[in-house]
């Protein structure tokens, strides 16, 4: 170093420059939503808002799907890093075609998919099959329907084709309607005044682990690190946003969907927690995030008895539980 150089090295304020150079920037992600943002993305949306996924070196972008977007292909081609699955049926059929996604973490523990009735209707899941009609849509039909009538004895005389719209559910009380657990009885309640009754299919046996975080099996292999950091962000993102402040994440929620309200988010937030869909089960041991292999087994098993899934599928290829299941974040919830 030359002696001016030294010089400048000595003073108070050019020190700074001569120290070691800075850190790199944090390294940029995008994580492709499968819907428009909303609560259920609360612990996604909570990381980024909070500083906890750059605390670990990305600089993630939360990029929301909706009815003209296809976040999944897009990673499949390499323009999204991860994605939020459905449940773990889309990832069987992954395995199916020969694509390499891999689920390495479950946000959701439960399916949050429900069936409701008019008040009364019903008082057990199993009462369900004494409504008159049930709406039910084509994807559900070919899904958790096929699961029906397998495990409970629902019929196909018995289901109606669910168009998205309520009008014929709330018009004729002895049918029944598909749901979304924060949605369709939501909006029943606007519309109508009185809440329907609620069953949730996750409580009657329908096992899959839902709003999975996906990724290729090549960035598992050659990014660990960045599927740690991501994954563990995540889990701590949705303690955070469930338990403690998270009126930044919302309002980042709220900028990416206009159309969404306090009420709606406070409303799913609210049915999140008293359903365990997020923290329940599993998740008491092993931390939010929790996947074992013995569930998807059990899954996968359910869903191949019902026709759904042909049994030569490699379900072990889709799934990587070695991201989650180590009490990751348990220390951000308040000790009851």
């Amino acid at each position: 170093m030359s002696l001016k150089a030294r010089a400048a090295c000595a003073t108070a304020l050019t020190t700074i420059l001569c120290a070691a150079p800075a850190a790199a920037e944090n390294v940029p992600v995008v994580f492709g939503t499968n819907w428009l943002a909303q609560a259920e993305h609360g612990g996604f949306y909570q990381s980024v808002a909070d500083g906890t996924y750059a605390a670990c070196g990305l600089d993630v972008t939360i990029q929301p799907g909706g009815p003209q977007v296809n976040n999944r292909a897009l990673m499949i081609a390499g323009k999204v890093d991860y994605h939020m699955g459905g449940n773990l049926l889309e990832a069987f059929s992954a395995a199916q075609e020969g694509i390499p996604i891999v689920a390495v973490a479950a946000a959701f523990q439960k399916e949050p998919q429900v069936i409701i009735t008019h008040p009364g209707k019903a008082k057990t899941f199993e009462d369900l099959k004494n409504l008159e009609k049930i709406l039910i849509g084509d994807q559900g039909y070919a899904s958790f329907y096929q699961w029906m009538k397998a495990a409970y004895g629902f019929t196909d005389e018995q289901r109606e084709v669910y168009t998205f719209n309520p009008a014929p559910f709330i018009a004729n009380e002895n049918w029944g309607m598909q749901g979304y657990l924060s949605s369709e009885p939501y909006m029943v309640a606007k519309e109508t005044g009185w809440e329907p009754d609620v069953f949730l299919i996750a409580d009657a046996g329908y096992s899959t682990y839902s709003t999975l975080i996906e990724t290729m099996a090549d960035t598992v292999a050659s990014k660990p690190e960045q599927v740690t950091c991501f994954v563990e962000g995540s889990i701590k993102g949705w303690y955070n946003y469930l338990y403690n402040d998270n009126s930044a994440a919302n309002e980042m929620i709220k900028k990416d969907n206009p159309d969404i309200t306090d009420e709606a988010i406070a409303y799913a937030i609210d049915k999140m927690k008293s359903a365990g869909i997020v923290d329940s089960g599993d998740t008491e041991t092993l931390g939010i995030g929790a996947m074992k292999e013995e569930h998807v087994k059990d899954f996968f098993d359910k869903m191949v008895s019902a026709g759904v899934v042909s049994g030569d599928i490699d379900w072990t290829a889709t799934i990587n539980t070695s991201f989650v299941n180590k009490g990751v974040g348990m220390d951000l919830k308040p000790k009851m």
